[in-house]
């Protein structure tokens, strides 16, 4: 199966796109670690159905207009990640929970150190809101797009953060 990708411009920065026939495999930032999502090789795509609208709602996301993605996922990772990152999309917006509530929600209450690592590896960033995962003590903790980044998404969804 290949993977084909599109960058778009974002106000978190350049944001590269990656779908398959599957739906979207990835969201990745600018300066991304290679490491953290490993995805097959891919082409430079013009015309991706999924690609196009991943565009547009992330667009509107950015201009204050969407709440919530309506995107076929394609999520590869581990059984344990996988469960992570469906837990990530029922967390609303505008609203914050902890690696515990994480951890708890999945049947795992003493795994929190491990769905911080499932949450830095989630590979459909912003759209599987792992922004919304904040330490217990509600501070902004380790985030792949940098905590600017994630400062600015809880911001511009007007979830209570801490500062950095």
């Amino acid at each position: 199966m290949s993977n084909a990708y599109r960058t778009m411009a974002s106000p978190v920065g350049e944001l590269t796109l990656v779908a398959n026939e599957r739906g979207l495999a990835a969201v990745l930032w600018e300066n991304d670690d290679p490491m953290r999502v490993r995805l097959e090789p891919r082409a430079e795509a013009v015309e991706h159905d999924v690609l196009d609208e991943a565009v547009r709602q992330l667009g509107e996301y950015f201009a204050g207009r969407r709440k919530a993605f309506d995107l076929p996922l394609d999520f590869k990772g581990t059984d344990f990640q996988k469960s992570v990152w469906a837990a990530l999309l029922t967390i609303p917006f505008g609203e914050t929970r902890s690696y515990a509530d994480i951890a708890i929600q999945i049947g795992k209450p003493s795994a929190c150190r491990a769905v911080g690592a499932a949450n830095g590896r989630n590979p459909i960033s912003i759209i599987a809101p792992c922004h919304r995962v904040v330490g217990a003590n509600g501070a902004l903790t380790g985030f792949a797009g940098g905590l600017q980044a994630k400062q600015y998404l809880l911001g511009l969804e007007g979830g209570l953060f801490a500062t950095i």
